[in-house]
């Protein structure tokens, strides 16, 4: 009776078909399972070839249903009042009832505005380009005496020292660099996993240290007067602001969500050495776009602008077909506030969570 349930839940209309995996734990383990970075994960492509493009799953103890169709995640992504992106329960008791994960709409909107003052286009433009080609020469320097070396580690490395810098400054970033990333490791590892505050769990590890050290730097910070001319500096002045919506907790948030970028911008990076080294003829013509600029700069050892940066049309192309072959963020996790109907087939109701496949 009970297995009856668990393989047909409730819920009102009709859920996709599917499979609901063993009793609590579901699908999970093959649904996280280690997948190829090209093309829609095995977890998924395997069910779809058997129950169609929207199926019924179980995932971290929750009701999940899953699309890969072209009609429903387009309603999805328009993000309107009846889908909001969200996340597992495990993340929310994480992060906590006040934390950014807890609100939307325009409270969302201004959240993201604040992190896009640092890493929107004027900042791309003015700083952000000067910054990523001084420390990609640094790092391409140190690793051209090594025999051979591991493209993801050192890519994660650089792109980690980077936001470190940006967001806590240069001597917090030197301090807290090696605790920070086993901190942040800890706190991806806890937040989709099962809410299980119990020794020995990642998600026990990411309640203990996951935000940790942020907080830390952030408390050490608050009575400091020197400028440190970073973006938590930027921060704790909106803080202060009488008319702001900032509060602590979302200031850990951001930082959070922010450095969790730098394992998606690694996987990029090796994944366009991957596709570089097996299609030579492209890396011969990059090197011919790289070697002009070069020739019309006349001094090489001065930074790229961004007239130089804009002229690099098959280096463009190459990121953009990167991004489309790469499998790096698979699908996002959002919830309903309202039954959605679909084709008049079934019913997605406000019980479940829903995965929108990226392809």
């Amino acid at each position: 009776m009970a297995a009856q349930k668990w393989l047909n839940p409730k819920c009102k209309g009709r859920l996709p078909r599917g499979s609901m995996g063993l009793p609590i734990i579901g699908e999970t383990i093959p649904f996280f399972s280690p997948h190829s970075f090209y093309g829609i994960p095995h977890f998924i492509s395997k069910r779809m070839t058997k129950y169609g493009s929207v199926l019924k799953t179980s995932l971290v103890g929750n009701l999940v249903v899953v699309s890969g169709d072209s009609e429903l995640n387009q309603y999805i992504f328009k993000e309107g009042k009846s889908v909001y992106c969200s996340y597992k329960e495990s993340a929310l008791k994480i992060m906590g009832e006040q934390s950014l994960l807890a609100y939307h709409g325009v409270f969302h909107k201004y959240l993201k505005n604040l992190t896009l003052s640092m890493i929107g286009p004027e900042s791309l433009k003015e700083v952000l380009l000067h910054e990523t080609d001084a420390i990609t020469r640094k790092y391409l320097h140190s690793c051209s005496n090594y025999a051979s070396f591991d493209v993801k580690e050192e890519s994660a490395n650089m792109v980690f020292e980077y936001f470190a810098k940006k967001l806590f400054g240069c001597e917090e970033a030197k301090a807290y660099r090696r605790n920070l990333r086993e901190s942040y490791k800890a706190f991806l590892d806890g937040i989709i996993s099962f809410p299980l505050n119990i020794p020995g769990t990642a998600f026990h590890a990411c309640l203990k240290v996951g935000c940790e050290n942020a907080v830390k730097v952030i408390n050490e910070r608050k009575p400091s007067k020197k400028p440190c001319h970073d973006f938590l500096d930027f921060l704790l002045e909106e803080a202060k602001n009488e008319d702001t919506i900032l509060n602590e907790a979302i200031i850990v948030d951001l930082f959070v969500l922010l450095f969790a970028s730098y394992e998606t911008t690694s996987e990029v990076i090796t994944l366009a050495m991957k596709f570089l080294s097996d299609h030579p003829s492209i890396v011969v013509e990059l090197m011919k776009e790289h070697e002009r600029i070069l020739k019309n700069r006349g001094n090489e050892e001065l930074g790229i602008t961004w007239t130089e940066y804009k002229s690099m049309t098959s280096t463009h192309m190459v990121i953009n077909e990167t991004l489309r072959l790469g499998n790096i963020v698979s699908g996002i996790f959002k919830q309903v506030t309202k039954d959605i109907e679909m084709k008049g087939k079934f019913k997605i109701t406000l019980r479940c969570y829903l995965v929108d496949i990226l392809e």
